[in-house]
């Protein structure tokens, strides 16, 4: 076996990650829907993790719930999400050739973007059931995309602080990508 033969390609896998991502995402909606009334709640951990149903016509975390023009604003968002996942996908085929921390995250961004926007394509708004307190700080209630989304950032940032990849040279495409 030589040494020097190229990695095997991980863009298919990333994309997989992805996918489960969205499945997970739509499946867990579909179940809350269908089991929680809207506005109610299964306690899980008393005072400090609850199921709900919530519908958030806004941001992650309830961003922008209140604003004045509610149609611009899901537009707005919805237009960004598209174009954030449209630009993620392009990241992630010209740098996902191999398994690293960043391509990983790409794929959570990626298929917690996409989890979210669906919802707002189809619904007009985002599902919304996990409702975490600690202490008595009321965390906003989120879902799986955000989840997805939160850890893959979270990822990039850790990647960028710790990976001595990401201070010797910036991230270029490989030369023999078609993309």
């Amino acid at each position: 076996m030589s040494t020097n033969s190229p990695a095997r390609d991980r863009r298919l896998w990333l994309l997989a990650i992805t996918a489960l991502i969205v499945l997970c995402d739509r499946l867990s909606k579909a179940w809350i829907v269908r089991h929680i009334p809207e506005g109610d709640a299964i306690p899980v951990i008393d005072h400090i993790f609850r199921l709900t149903h919530v519908r958030n016509p806004g941001a992650a975390f309830s961003m922008f719930v209140d604003t004045t023009r509610p149609g611009l604003t899901h537009w707005i968002l919805t237009g960004f999400s598209l174009v954030a996942a449209l630009v993620v996908l392009i990241i992630l085929l010209r740098i996902g050739r191999r398994f690293t921390a960043t391509t990983i995250a790409l794929a959570l961004i990626l298929g917690g973007t996409i989890g979210n926007v669906w919802d707002r394509l189809r619904y007009g708004l985002v599902t919304d059931f996990l409702e975490v307190h600690i202490v008595h700080y009321h965390w906003p209630d989120f879902n799986l995309a955000d989840s997805a989304i939160v850890i893959g950032g979270i990822l990039l940032v850790l990647d960028a602080l710790f990976s001595p990849a990401s201070h010797d040279s910036p991230v270029a495409p490989d030369p023999k990508s078609k993309l």
